[in-house]
């Protein structure tokens, strides 16, 4: 089979490096892809993740049997019904589906219909009628543009004032273009989050572990927020035995009520939970593989990965297609010096054959070009050095030796990646005793 993965990232490196893994694979191009999918042994082209029209005549051109996206853009932009148009199968949601990432307010009407448990919130065009409730209802609050804001959309406001500044950023600056049109604001949760993605074919939703990634740049959960410094897998916080349960409660709901509306979702379903002292809520739903979780769970993934979409694709997914090994999987992301505001590009990256030497280690590339021989940087988040190990302990313990192993200038990493949830396992293990 000839496979086509749309993206740059390092979800995009780790969705080339398991698809590869299948013997029905012959070639894999990537679009664009970077220095690590070429690495890799896929075939890079120079057509960007949002080019539909360039997407659909790759696809034609190089006779692609399966295409994979990566990113929400190509998703929200209806990528699936031009592939499905085409003739070729395309894993992820159509258009219509792909809203629950695309658009906020749409998510929590489709939340409210189908009875998932979410944080009370108000949508609204106008933003003095948006101030008003923000002066009514007082802080904290949570304040976010209602369309796609590369990540940096969603202002979590302690004060009074921080919300009516992030309403006037939004709606009146338009700081996010388009995307601020509308806004939804909703009531601040308190608890600790967690990762929940299934695979989905319209009517059939199958967990994979759980996970949990971490936003702030530095230690501590201090600094600015990011696309996510490092992530791992499983989240103790939810634990496996819980997954079926999690689904009853936030995947399959949403499934009903697409199907009811004539879209049955096919493809990655993500739910964001707050683990809250009133239960489990969904904060936003996302309709792709997240970057960084994604390189932890398909490290943890067993079995063939294209099998595994094409059955999503035909309706016909089975649980017991789907193991995982019990092995823990830990992500630390390497930065730029700058991220996620204005960073150096064009660093030169050493030690990556060092660092994927190590057991059980592996180094995705995030943010990478190549230039001859040379691995360069090209974006704020670099690589993701992502390990296995027996306990999460283990698995922190070797992807920071894959991170030393890495010599790039102006570069940093978060140290506690995975100290909450070693945190939660001591703390379980106490209560145990």
């Amino acid at each position: 089979m000839r496979i086509l993965v749309i993206g740059s990232g390092g979800r995009e490196h780790a969705l080339v490096w398991k698809l590869k893994q299948s013997p029905r694979v012959s070639e894999v191009f990537v679009a664009p892809g970077n220095g690590g999918t070429a690495r890799e042994g896929a075939i890079n082209v120079a057509v960007d993740a949002g080019d539909l029209d360039g997407l659909v005549e790759l696809a034609r051109k190089e006779k692609i049997d399966l295409v994979v996206p990566g990113p929400e853009l190509p998703l929200t932009g209806g990528i699936t019904d031009r592939m499905r148009e085409a003739g070729i199968p395309c894993f992820g949601p159509d258009a219509y589906c792909a809203r629950l990432e695309g658009s906020k307010a749409f998510a929590k009407d489709v939340m409210n219909r189908a009875g998932v448990p979410t944080a009370r919130s108000q949508v609204f065009t106008d933003p003095d009628k948006a101030k008003n409730a923000v002066v009514k209802l007082g802080a904290p609050l949570v304040v976010k543009a209602d369309g796609l804001a590369a990540g940096k959309g969603v202002v979590v406001a302690r004060t009074t004032q921080e919300a009516l500044d992030a309403v006037d950023d939004i709606m009146c600056k338009r700081a996010h273009g388009a995307a601020g049109a509308k806004l939804v604001i909703e009531e601040f949760l308190v608890g600790e989050e967690a990762s929940f993605l299934c695979l989905c074919d319209g009517k059939t939703a199958v967990p994979l572990p759980s996970a949990q990634d971490h936003k702030a740049a530095y230690d501590g959960d201090q600094g600015p927020n990011t696309g996510g410094m490092g992530a791992y897998s499983p989240a103790p916080i939810l634990p496996y035995d819980q997954a079926e349960a999690m689904a009853d409660m936030v995947i399959r709901p949403i499934l009903a009520a697409l199907a009811r509306d004539g879209h049955p979702f096919v493809g990655v379903l993500y739910a964001g939970l707050m683990m809250t002292g009133n239960g489990p809520k969904v904060l936003e739903y996302n309709t792709r593989f997240g970057d960084p979780e994604c390189q932890p769970l398909l490290m943890r993934l067993e079995g063939d990965l294209v099998q595994i979409m094409l059955d999503c694709i035909e309706g016909r997914l089975r649980p017991e297609s789907l193991s995982h090994t019990s092995q823990t999987a830990l992500g630390v992301v390497v930065a730029a010096e700058g991220y996620p505001h204005a960073y150096p590009k064009g660093m030169v990256i050493e030690g990556l054959d060092e660092a994927d030497a190590l057991p059980g280690v592996k180094v995705f590339h995030s943010g990478t070009s190549m230039d001859g021989d040379k691995i360069l940087s090209s974006g704020g988040r670099v690589l993701c050095v992502t390990a296995l190990g027996d306990t999460l302990a283990d698995a922190q313990a070797r992807a920071y030796e894959g991170v030393k192993a890495i010599r790039m200038d102006k570069s940093f990493h978060r140290s506690d990646i995975g100290q909450k949830g070693i945190r939660r396992l001591e703390q379980l293990a106490q209560e145990e005793k």
